[in-house]
């Protein structure tokens, strides 16, 4: 075929039509001799160009021909020539696997097994495969064997003679007559083990299924029992040794390569197990240990191999435990622990090519249809099936999945395992990544009949099926459940009442019937709203039900919804199914706090569309809103009420941002840095609680002086209120000063001082339907016996006299949060000097400040409080480690500036950069005390109402363990934990406060 210089040969573009995408090297593979009498025939070029891979088909079959004897060369290529499903069955085969070519290269005679065309060769079942695999007497004569069948069963697979569910069906029954072989081989290598001990097979997973991949591991139980007459020790020693004799059969790699791996970490306790039990073993583990997860795993079990009657047995013996695990009482957290999408162990840059785990994969239809099988599968016996499609058809006929979702699940499942089986094919090697290679894309997608753009075509297929499992493997739990209630597909099989409970009950909620009758109130009708909210609801049910509380979820979004339906934007908000729709969800299903305050106005869910809705406003924002309201105010109570009003916006914008911070969202991740989520509701209600006092100062003074007071007066904030530390539930600890104003008397300034503090205290705690803000004045000098308010001269008198060694303590808080600014400055150089003494503290004042703090541990922890889970004054709580913090703060803070700070973590970091405490030690307080802050936000998020220590009632104590990163199901772990942390922290202060002065 020799051509002009600088011309191509009409072979060449011939080969480039169809399909080769390296014709030269094609042009000389066939100027080859061995292919001299077919290189000319257009019957063999078509077939070539029909395959997914060319180039690979016309390779391979050169390496068949090359390798076959003289006689055998011509009898091939003429019956390929001749027979068009050889040719089909031949090439298809050679352009999808490199791996069959290898083999069929290595026994160049195996070709003639694709020259029947019988139609019981076009569906072979186990008793075909066992005929096939019927002369294998050792582990390599297996694999040859094995390679042979399965070259039958690619060739019809990728000519489309059968369609996915049935090759699944066929892999799982090779796999089956596999197994049989390679147990036949283990017991004629043992006789006496196979003469002392019965063993069934029990084939799990995918295999368990009949849905079986090319290259995936056999998942299997064994079973065993003695012989008459045998001791049963010695029995089982025995079927252990063929089960692992015929694990290694298939599992070692050979000259002939390996088969799969046999896996049989599905025992009972896993690879802690032994290999093999007994039936009553089995049961009694599966009765007393199992958890939900193994029933899940129960449901494909099929007897395959061994003894066929104690594999029977099994699986019928089994079978009850799997379809009850519904009625189990960890059932409602496990399913929410398995319904989440667990992504984090793939490699980011994986993850989206993850045809199984990752988002909108294979594992997402399967689990979702699992779950149901076990939620309703225990009332139904249709549902019984070990099948993913065949379950899934039978949860449409039932009602229990809509069709229409049913039949885009059914096809795009089709077309991801169409896909795995593809790029298992080609190498015969497990793998789950669709690959990145430009060629492999190609052939992938011509194996899939895309022949005019095949890369282009497979990628928007793969996106397009991908995100119909993404979008709807949720929705099936949810969907039917408004058709149960809002009849919306006349026509269908509609879930019944029952089996809508049954499902909300399994999903979490505790009402069912409540659930179900708020679920008819908001998708009934013909309205817009009732339309949008049925679009919604399947999506926020799933959401609701990934919280410890759906039930109060659902209830709070009837509640907002009836409050704000017929507002356009609230609408509009929600129809996107965006970011606001799921923060909404987060909100109202983790607890009490935010809903109350969202239902107090519920315009302010318009916060979470906004995307720096989130975000704390700074004190001077805050307070030039709150300011401009006391301004157009007509009197104090009125202007008061507004300032309220923006306090408990913020307060849900505060709440809000730290629930969806602490939980995470599909499109962002839970906040890792635990101290920061503290740190943010500290600043965020300091600075709105500072705001909203200097919004209820200037109401008080107006009412009655008009714009000056006859004298200067400041706010300073103490406590947690001056070290921007405070919880959802903290007073505002505080203290007054004045100073009067030139030319006013002392006695005209202090009544005008005490009525502003008496009417700004009233106004912050009228009853109305914002929360109110309690004013705490309890440290100031004398306590409750001195006066409300002194001038910054009283101060100082009493300071230089009187002060006690715990008031020098508490003002190591101090600082100005309102009123005249240069009276608050002059107040904290007043104190600077008794709460950072000149050379530090002395031998007597150090063991003041220890004996005030043992005695505080022993009077004030509450009667009958748990000192190892009391968040304040418990062991190792946030007493421990802020009277720590400040002892070294009034110790060294004359001669380290780092530690003039009012905020314990800064003050903490201070002292250790400062080399005052080694940094383990300054890691492990700091964790006690985002710890234990953390707790104190989440009991009041959760319960409404402050508290300091871990809630009694189990749902409270989940929606807790939930805020704090933990899963459903482990609160005893964060009890552990915590109990954990705040004892090492314990044993720091007993070394760092208690121990030696320094």
């Amino acid at each position: 075929m020799t051509t002009a210089p600088g011309r191509r040969s009409s072979t060449f573009t011939r080969l480039l039509r169809h399909g080769f995408t390296d014709p030269s090297a094609a042009e000389q593979l066939l100027d080859l001799d061995a292919l001299a009498s077919v290189r000319s025939d257009p019957v063999l070029l078509e077939a070539l160009g029909a395959t997914a891979d060319p180039d690979l088909a016309l390779r391979g079959l050169v390496r068949i021909v090359e390798a076959g004897e003289e006689g055998e060369r011509q009898v091939l290529l003429d019956t390929l020539v001749t027979a068009k499903p050889l040719r089909d069955r031949l090439l298809g085969v050679l352009g999808a696997s490199e791996a069959l070519g290898d083999h069929l290269a290595r026994h160049p005679r195996d070709w003639q097994a694709l020259v029947t065309y019988e139609s019981v060769d076009l569906h072979p079942g186990v008793a075909e495969f066992e005929q096939g695999l019927a002369d294998a007497v050792d582990p390599d004569s297996l694999r040859v064997a094995y390679r042979r069948c399965l070259l039958t069963l690619a060739a019809r697979d990728v000519c489309g003679t059968t369609d996915l569910a049935q090759t699944a069906a066929e892999l799982a029954d090779l796999a089956t007559a596999t197994l049989r072989a390679a147990l036949a081989i283990a017991r004629t290598a043992a006789p006496e083990d196979a003469a002392q001990c019965r063993l069934a097979v029990v084939a799990m997973g995918k295999c368990g299924g009949r849905e079986l991949n090319y290259i995936s591991d056999v998942d299997v139980i064994f079973v065993g029992e003695a012989r008459d007459g045998v001791d049963e020790t010695k029995a089982m020693q025995a079927a252990t040794r063929l089960a692992a004799h015929m694990m290694r059969i298939c599992s070692d790699t050979t000259v002939e390569g390996t088969i799969w791996e046999v896996d049989a970490n599905l025992r009972p306790e896993g690879r802690n197990g032994p290999l093999v039990r007994t039936l009553s073993s089995h049961l009694a583990y599966y009765q007393r240990w199992a958890k939900t997860w193994e029933f899940q795993a129960l449901l494909k079990a099929r007897a395959v191999a061994g003894d066929p009657e104690l594999g029977a047995e099994y699986v019928e013996a089994v079978s009850p435990l799997v379809w009850g695990a519904a009625d189990r009482e960890n059932f409602v957290p496990d399913v929410q622990k398995m319904r989440r999408r667990v992504v984090d162990n793939i490699p980011a840059d994986r993850i989206e090519r993850e045809l199984k785990l990752g988002p909108g994969g294979l594992r997402d239809v399967e689990f979702a249809v699992q779950l149901l099988q076990l939620v309703h599968g225990r009332s139904d016996a249709s549902l019984h099936s070990g099948s993913t499609l065949e379950a899934l058809r039978a949860l449409a006929e039932g009602g229990y999945v809509g069709r229409a979702d049913a039949a885009q699940l059914d096809e795009a499942y089709r077309f991801l395992r169409s896909m795995e089986h593809r790029i298992q094919l080609y190498r015969l090697r497990r793998t789950h990544l669709v690959p990145e290679d430009e060629a492999d894309l190609r052939r992938l997608g011509r194996s899939l009949g895309m022949r005019t753009d095949p890369v282009a075509e497979l990628n928007k297929a793969w996106k397009r099926h991908a995100s119909v499992v993404r979008r709807l493997h949720e929705k099936i739990f949810y969907r039917p459940l408004l058709d149960a209630v809002a009849q919306l597909a006349p026509g269908e099989s509609r879930l019944s009442a029952k089996a809508a409970a049954i499902r909300l009950e399994a999903l979490g909620y505790a009402d069912p019937a409540a659930a179900l009758r708020h679920l008819e109130a908001l998708s009934s009708g013909v309205t817009r709203k009732a339309a949008i909210q049925r679009t919604l609801l399947p999506v926020l049910l799933g959401w609701f039900a990934d919280s410890a509380d759906p039930d109060a979820g659902l209830l709070g979004f009837r509640k907002v919804s009836d409050a704000l339906g017929k507002t356009p934007w609230y609408l509009r908000l929600l129809r996107d199914e965006g970011a606001a729709a799921e923060n909404l969800a987060r909100v109202l299903s983790a607890g009490r706090l935010a809903p109350d305050l969202l239902m107090r106005a519920p315009e302010a869910v318009a916060i979470l569309g906004d995307p720096e809705g989130l975000t704390p406003r700074t004190r001077e924002h805050l307070e030039q809103e709150v300011l401009a309201a006391v301004g157009r105010a007509g009197d104090a109570e009125s202007a008061v009420a507004v300032v309220r009003g923006v306090r408990r916006r913020e307060l849900f914008r505060t709440t809000a941002a730290d629930l969806i911070g602490s939980y995470g969202t599909e499109d962002s991740p839970a906040e890792q840095d635990h101290g920061a989520l503290v740190d943010r509701v500290g600043s965020a209600v300091t600075d709105l609680n500072a705001a909203t006092i200097a919004g209820a100062l200037r109401a008080a003074v107006r009412e009655r002086w008009g714009d000056t007071l006859p004298t200067r007066f400041a706010v300073i904030g103490m406590g947690r209120f001056g070290g921007h530390e405070l919880s959802y539930g903290s007073d505002a600890d505080v203290l007054f000063v004045h100073r009067p104003r030139e030319g006013v008397s002392d006695e005209e300034a202090g009544r005008a001082a005490n009525a502003v503090v008496s009417e700004m205290r009233r106004l912050l705690q009228l009853p109305t339907a914002d929360p109110p803000l309690l004013i705490d004045a309890d440290l100031r000098p004398e306590g409750r016996t001195g006066p409300m308010v002194r001038t910054l001269k009283s101060y100082e008198a009493y300071y230089r006299r009187w002060s006690l060694v715990w008031e020098s303590q508490a003002l190591l808080r101090a600082e100005h949060m309102a009123g005249d600014e240069e009276l608050g400055r002059a107040f904290v150089e007043l104190v600077d000097p008794l709460r950072y003494p000149m050379e530090g503290l002395g031998e007597d004042a150090v063991r003041e400040i220890r004996r005030l703090k043992a005695r505080m541990e022993s009077e004030r922890m509450p009667r009958g409080a748990d000192p190892t889970l009391h968040a304040k004054l418990g062991r190792g709580g946030l007493s421990d480690v802020e009277w720590t913090v400040q002892l070294i703060q009034m110790q060294h803070g004359w001669a380290e500036p780092g530690l003039r700070t009012t905020r314990t973590r800064e003050a903490l970091a201070a002292a250790c950069a400062a080399e005052l405490i080694p940094a383990e030690d300054a890691q492990t307080l700091d964790e006690a005390w985002v710890l234990a802050a953390r707790v104190r936000n989440a009991v009041m998020l959760v319960r409404g109402r402050p508290g300091d220590t871990f809630p009694s009632d189990p749902r409270e104590l989940a929606a807790v363990g939930r805020y704090l990163g933990y899963e459903p199901g482990h609160v005893g772990d964060m009890l552990d934990d915590y109990r954990r942390t705040t004892r090492r922290a314990r044993a720091v202060v007993e070394e760092r406060f208690y121990g030696a002065a320094g």
